[in-house]
């Protein structure tokens, strides 16, 4: 299969925080079939990049052919590729290709992470790992059980989604761990590792009132460097990210929850109700009651 992907080393578009645009509510997970999205564009993905996701892609039978930061890969069958927050990639499938596509926002993997008590190898850089023959079984089982309860709205689908994301991650952060002193990988430049760290710094401390200039002080670079490396990364200013973290987890609180909107306010650190209806209205492009009842009827219908 010769497919015909964009140069890797062009500028590829970054889809917003936690596919927002894509996806009807704010989950921070998305589960779809290779041939869902695939067959829609003649089998090939084009170039891009995600802020504030991981993907993992399943090949379980069928050829593809990734981008991945820079380099072509032929993906056999059998295996699955991991691909970080910001990693340029796209794929051509041919149109025999079976599998899935797993996107994670990272507030939900870094939960999955501390629910195993333990530490957990995930990849800075994207990696394409072959499945052996003993694990490809419960790994296809995990796959397809993940994506049957995604679509569907079965009792304690929640509960049974993110068991199959354990499953997966624990698989994935054993092999990365064999292979951690066999398989030389690329280091972080000190930009992506400064951004990482404010990606970490937003996730531990979104409910605080905390300023550009605090999420700096920690990292160790001024306010200023802080907002620069942000814009050349990803597009956007600092203080930009910290809005979209508190403004993903008020959507979760208006469609999971049955807190008020003052509730809300409340417990994302807002001391006036008003203001925070005023925050996520020039956010979201329409108030937060608006939102519930738009998100309601989605989820319903």
């Amino acid at each position: 299969m010769q497919p015909s992907l964009q140069s890797p080393g062009a500028r590829a578009p970054i889809y917003k925080l936690y596919g927002e645009d894509q996806w009807p509510t704010p989950d921070m997970v998305h589960c779809e079939s290779i041939a869902a999205r695939s067959r829609l564009h003649d089998w090939q993905i084009r170039l891009h990049r995600h802020h504030g996701l991981m993907q993992w892609l399943y090949l379980r039978a069928g050829q593809a052919r990734a981008a991945l930061d820079g380099r072509f890969h032929d993906l056999p069958a059998g295996c699955i590729v991991a691909v970080p927050q910001m990693c340029a990639h796209g794929f051509q499938f041919a149109p025999d290709a079976q599998g899935y596509v797993v996107t994670l926002g990272y507030p939900l993997i870094k939960r999955l992470e501390q629910s195993l008590r333990g530490v957990v190898h995930l990849p800075g850089q994207p990696r394409v790992l072959r499945v052996e023959a003993a694990d490809l079984a419960a790994l296809d089982a995990a796959f397809s059980w993940l994506h049957t309860d995604y679509q569907a709205k079965r009792e304690h689908r929640d509960g049974l989604i993110e068991a199959m994301l354990t499953s997966i991650l624990v698989w994935l952060s054993r092999r990365l761990s064999e292979e951690a002193g066999s398989t030389a990988t690329q280091p972080m430049d000190r930009a992506r590792r400064h951004f990482a760290a404010f990606g970490d710094l937003i996730e531990a401390n979104y409910l605080k009132p905390w300023s550009v200039a605090q999420y700096a002080a920690h990292i160790g670079v001024t306010p200023a460097h802080l907002n620069v490396l942000c814009r050349d990364i990803v597009g956007q200013s600092a203080l930009m990210l910290i809005h979209q973290r508190r403004l993903l987890e008020a959507k979760r609180m208006l469609v999971y929850t049955s807190m008020t909107v003052s509730n809300v306010a409340d417990a994302l650190g807002f001391s006036d109700p008003a203001y925070f209806t005023r925050f996520f209205s020039r956010m979201a492009g329409m108030s937060p009651r608006a939102f519930r009842q738009q998100a309601a009827s989605l989820i319903e219908s």
